[in-house]
C-alpha cells in the first residue's frame, strides 16, 4: 500500500533528490567541457555497439509490494472473521477474551516499530487488520455479554466508541493514513442509528442526518487531515434535505419539516460563507430555504398558489446577486441566485404545461365550424395562479435582460412567458368569448409590434428577440383565428382585424425588412381567408367564389408601387389565392373560363410596369386557356372562326412594332398572334376525323415555316415547323399503328438497337452539326 508522507518528510525527500540531480548535472557538464577541449583524433568509424537487451518489467517493485501487503491483510482479516464467527464456541470465556485481546493489541501496536523502520505500507496493512479486529471485539462483546440490548442502540453506541478510538489512534500515530478516514466513516452512524433505535419519525431521522452533517463540516474545517468528512457531510446533508422536502410535500403547512429545511439552509449558507468554492452548498441551502419559507405559507389543497408562493421566495433569494452586496461572499451570491432561478424555471415550466392543453382545446372547434355555441374549455382550477406565475417569471426575465444586456436569452424568455401569460389569462379566468377574442387579438398585435419595433440606434431589434416576438404573434394569430370559427360574425371580425394588422405591419417602414415581408405575406393570407369566409356566408355556389378570391391578387397588383420593399413577397404570396380561385372554379367550365380570363387581366395589369414585363407571358397563356375553355363550353366545331379575327390584328400589331423597334424579338411580336390560331386548330385536328382541317393546317404550317426561314424569324419558323410535324404525325399515326402490329415483336427492339449504334458511331459529327444549327438559329430574329 502506498501512503502519503507528511509535509516535512516529503520536503526533505524532495530536497535530497534535487541535490543529487544538481551534483550529477555538474559532473556531466565538467566532463563535456573537458571532451570539447581535446584535439580531434581521426579514429576509424565503427558501428556503435548495440545496448544489451534487458528483460521487460511489466510490474514495478512498489506495485508488487502493495499487492502482497493487501493480499496478506485480506487473508488475515478472513482468518479473524472465521475465528470469531465459526470457531468461537470451542473456547471458554477466558480464552475468547484473551485471544481477542492479544491479537487486537498486537495488531494495533505492531505499526509503531514498523513506522520507525520506514515500513510505512506494511504498517498501514497491519493497522487495517487491527481496526477490523476492534469491530470484531465489539461484536463479541454484544454476543457474549450484552445480547439483551437492542441491536440498533448497541450499534449506535459501538460506532461512536469505535469512531473516537480510531480517531485517537490516528492522532497518536500521525504516520498512518487509514485510521482518520475510517473514524470519519464510523462517525456517520451513531446519530442515525440512535434515531432508528428510538423509532423516530422521518423528520427525527432527518434531524439526525443533518446533525451528523454539521459535525462533519466542523471536523472538515477544523482538522486538516479529516478531508474525508466533506463528501460524507454533503451526502448526509442532501439526504436530510430530501427527507424535509418529502415531508413538506406530503403535509403542506407543517412546521416540523419547515424547521428542518431552515436548519439545512442555514448550514449550506454557512459552509458557502466560509469556503469560497462551496457555491453548491449555497445552492442546496437556497432550495431548502425556498421550501422552508413557502411551504407553511402555501394554501392547503391543489389550488395552484403554491407555485407563485415558492416563486416569490425564490426571486427574493436572487436579490443579493442582483444588488451585488460586497459583504456577501461570491459563493453565497452565486448559489442563492442559481437556486432562485432554478425554482423560477420549474414554476414557468409548470405554468406553460398548464396553458398548452387550454389553448390546444380550441382545435376541437374545427370539427363544428360556426356551431354558434360556446365551446367548452377544460380550464384548470389553478387558472389565476398559472397566469400570475407566467407574468411574474416574465417580469423577472425582463429584469435580468436589463441587467445583462449582452445576453439575449433573458429577453427571449421574457417575451415568450409574457405572451403566454397575457394570451392565456382571459381563457384561464373564464372571460366571455367576445372579451377573450378581443384581449387575445390585442396581445397578438402587441407581439407583432414588438417584432417590427426598431432600436433607438436604428439598427433593428436583435434577431433572437424579434424572432421570438414574431413567432408568438404568428402562433397567437392562428389560435385566435381558430377560436373565432365558432361564430360567423366573430370569424369575419377577427380575420378582418388580422388582415389590417398584417397590412399595417407591412407598411411600417422603420421596421426590419424580414418582419415587414412576413407581415405582407400574412396580410395576403388573412385577406384570402376573409374573402372565402364572406363567400361562404353568401348564397354563391362554390365555383363562383373564384372572382371574389381573385380580388386579393388584384388588390396586391393595384397597390404594388405602394408596397415598396415588400412588394415582391406580397406578389409571390398572391399566387396562392390565384391558384385557389382556379381550383374553386375547375368543376364548372364557364366559371373556369371566367376565372382564367380574370387572372389573365391581373397578370396583364402587372405586366404594364417595366419591371414586370415577363408576366405578359402568363397573361397570354391565361387568355388562351380561357378562350379554349370558352370555345369548348360553346360547342364550337371550327375554333378558327373565333381565333383568326384575333390572330390577324395581333400580327399587324407585331409587324408595326417590329418596324418601330427592329430589336424586338419575333417571339414578342408574332408568337401570341400565331399561337392564338395554331394551338386551338392543332388540338381540334387531333380530335377531327375529317380531312379538311388537317389539309388546310398542313398547307399553312409549311408556308409559315418557309416565311420564317426566309425572314430569319425564330417564332414563325419554330411554331410552323412544330405544327407541321404534329399534323404529319397525326396523319401517319393510323398507318404506324398498323405497321407496328404487323411486324414481329423483336423487330422494333432490333431497329432501336441499330439506331443507337448508328447514333453512337457518328456522335461527334452530330454534335458539330448541332452546334452549327444552334448558331444558325441564334442569328435569326
Amino acid at each position: 500500500m502506498n501512503t502519503p508522507l507528511s509535509p516535512a518528510e516529503e520536503l526533505a525527500l524532495i530536497a535530497g533528490e534535487l541535490a543529487r540531480l544538481d551534483a550529477r548535472r555538474a559532473h556531466l557538464t565538467a566532463r563535456r567541457d573537458w571532451l570539447l577541449r581535446l584535439p580531434p583524433i581521426p579514429w576509424p568509424s565503427a558501428p556503435a555497439p548495440s545496448p544489451p537487451s534487458l528483460p521487460v518489467k511489466d510490474a514495478s517493485g512498489r506495485g508488487a509490494q502493495n499487492v502482497l501487503l493487501t493480499l496478506g491483510a485480506v487473508l488475515l482479516s478472513v482468518a479473524a472473521l472465521t475465528f470469531t464467527l465459526v470457531s468461537w464456541g470451542s473456547l471458554g470465556i477466558a480464552g475468547r477474551a484473551a485471544a481477542l485481546a492479544v491479537v487486537t493489541a498486537g495488531a494495533l501496536v505492531a505499526p509503531l516499530p514498523l513506522l520507525r523502520r520506514g515500513l510505512r505500507s506494511t504498517a498501514e496493512s497491519v493497522a487495517a487488520l487491527g481496526l477490523l479486529l476492534t469491530v470484531l471485539d465489539a461484536y463479541a462483546v454484544h454476543a457474549v455479554g450484552l445480547s439483551t440490548v437492542d441491536a440498533a442502540a448497541y450499534a449506535s453506541g459501538a460506532a461512536g466508541v469505535l469512531a473516537a478510538l480510531w480517531a485517537g489512534y490516528g492522532f497518536a500515530l500521525p504516520g498512518l493514513w487509514l485510521p482518520l478516514p475510517v473514524a470519519v466513516a464510523a462517525a456517520q452512524l451513531p446519530l442515525p442509528l440512535a434515531a432508528l433505535a428510538c423509532a423516530a419519525n422521518p423528520v427525527g431521522l432527518g434531524w439526525a442526518l443533518l446533525a451528523t452533517a454539521a459535525l462533519d463540516v466542523v471536523a472538515a474545517m477544523t482538522v486538516p487531515r479529516a478531508r474525508a468528512a466533506w463528501p460524507a457531510g454533503a451526502a448526509l446533508g442532501v439526504a436530510a434535505l430530501g427527507v424535509g422536502w418529502v415531508e413538506s410535500a406530503a403535509g403542506p403547512g407543517a412546521a416540523a419539516p419547515a424547521l428542518l429545511l431552515a436548519a439545512g439552509a442555514a448550514l449550506g449558507v454557512a459552509v458557502a460563507w466560509r469556503v469560497p468554492r462551496a457555491s453548491a452548498a449555497a445552492l442546496a441551502g437556497g432550495l431548502a430555504a425556498v421550501v422552508a419559507v413557502a411551504g407553511p405559507l402555501s394554501p392547503r389543497g391543489d389550488t395552484g398558489w403554491a407555485a407563485p408562493t415558492h416563486l416569490a421566495v425564490a426571486l427574493a433569494l436572487t436579490l443579493p446577486a442582483v444588488v451585488g452586496t460586497a459583504s456577501v461572499p461570491a459563493a453565497v451570491r452565486r448559489g442563492l441566485a442559481r437556486a432562485g432561478l432554478g425554482v423560477a424555471a420549474v414554476a414557468a415550466l409548470w405554468a406553460l404545461a398548464s396553458v398548452v392543453p387550454v389553448l390546444a382545446a380550441r382545435l376541437r372547434g374545427l370539427g363544428e365550424v360556426w356551431a354558434a355555441t360556446t365551446p367548452e374549455v377544460d380550464r384548470p382550477g389553478t387558472g389565476a395562479a398559472v397566469a400570475v406565475t407566467l407574468l411574474v417569471t416574465a417580469g423577472a426575465a425582463a429584469g435580468a435582460a436589463r441587467l445583462v444586456p449582452a445576453r439575449p436569452e433573458p429577453g427571449v424568455l421574457a417575451v415568450v412567458l409574457g405572451w403566454a401569460g397575457l394570451f392565456a389569462a382571459p381563457v384561464l379566468l373564464g372571460f366571455p368569448v367576445a372579451a377573450v377574442l378581443a384581449a387575445q387579438l390585442s396581445v397578438t398585435v402587441a407581439a407583432g409590434a414588438l417584432a417590427l419595433r426598431p432600436r433607438p440606434d436604428g439598427s433593428g431589434p436583435g434577431s433572437g428577440l424579434g424572432i421570438a416576438a414574431a413567432g408568438c404573434a404568428l402562433l397567437g394569430a392562428g389560435n385566435v383565428a381558430v377560436g373565432a370559427l365558432d361564430g360567423r360574425l366573430a370569424t369575419v371580425l377577427v380575420l378582418g382585424a388580422l388582415t389590417a394588422a398584417g397590412a399595417a405591419g407591412a407598411a411600417y417602414r422603420p421596421g426590419p425588412g424580414w418582419a415587414r415581408s412576413g407581415a405582407a405575406v400574412l396580410a395576403v393570407g388573412w385577406a384570402t381567408a376573409l374573402v372565402v369566409t364572406l363567400c361562404a356566408l353568401s348564397d354563391l355556389a362554390v365555383v363562383w367564389w373564384a372572382p371574389p378570391v381573385l380580388a386579393v391578387p388584384a388588390a396586391v397588383v393595384a397597390f404594388g408601387p405602394r408596397w415598396g420593399a415588400v412588394r415582391l413577397p406580397a406578389e409571390a404570396a398572391s399566387i396562392a389565392p390565384g391558384m385557389l380561385a382556379l381550383a374553386l372554379a375547375a368543376p364548372d367550365r364557364p366559371a373556369l373560363a371566367l376565372a382564367l380570363a380574370l387572372a389573365g387581366v391581373v397578370c396583364a395589369t402587372a405586366a404594364v410596369r417595366a419591371d414586370r414585363r415577363r408576366l405578359g407571358w402568363a397573361a397570354w397563356a391565361l387568355f388562351v386557356a380561357a378562350t379554349w375553355v370558352r370555345l369548348s363550353v360553346s360547342g364550337v366545331v371550327w375554333p378558327e372562326a373565333y381565333t383568326l379575327p384575333v390572330t390577324i390584328p395581333a400580327l399587324v400589331v407585331g409587324f408595326v412594332r417590329r418596324r418601330r423597334d427592329p430589336a424586338a424579338s419575333s417571339w414578342t411580336a408574332y408568337a401570341p398572334g400565331l399561337a392564338a390560331t395554331l394551338l386551338p386548330a392543332l388540338i381540334a385536328t387531333w380530335g377531327d376525323p375529317h380531312w379538311q382541317r388537317p389539309l388546310l393546317l398542313g398547307l399553312a404550317s409549311p408556308a409559315l415555316t418557309l416565311l420564317g426561314a426566309h425572314r430569319r424569324l425564330q417564332a414563325p419558323l419554330l411554331l410552323g415547323g412544330a405544327t407541321l410535324a404534329a399534323v404529319a404525325l397525326h396523319e401517319l399515326a393510323p398507318y404506324v399503328v398498323q405497321v407496328v402490329g404487323a411486324l414481329p415483336r423483336w423487330l422494333p427492339a432490333a431497329l432501336v438497337g441499330l439506331l443507337l449504334l448508328a447514333v453512337g458511331a457518328t456522335y461527334e459529327r452530330r454534335l458539330r452539326d448541332a452546334r452549327r444549327l444552334r448558331a444558325a438559329f441564334g442569328r435569326l430574329g
